[in-house]
């Protein structure tokens, strides 16, 4: 799985680089962000909630998410 190194990337950079990378998925792969800013989860939140794009949104730490993005068959 690629993982998205987004730490200390504020909006919109998380962003564009998560709907680059859709673009390359094939149905049924994934790919893993880790971002730092609270911001980007609403931003990320909000653009996916528009698509059939599935994603998962975990706070591994305090204040560092991790999200897994899955493109459906």
């Amino acid at each position: 799985m690629i993982k998205l190194d987004c730490f200390g990337d504020i909006c919109p950079i998380p962003l564009l680089k998560m709907q680059h990378e859709i673009k390359l998925l094939s149905p049924g792969e994934s790919f893993e962000m880790v971002v730092d800013h609270s911001c980007v989860i609403e931003s990320i939140q909000e653009a996916l909630k528009k698509t059939n794009i599935e994603y998962k949104i975990e706070e591994v730490m305090n204040g560092v998410w991790e999200i897994v993005i899955t493109k459906p068959f």
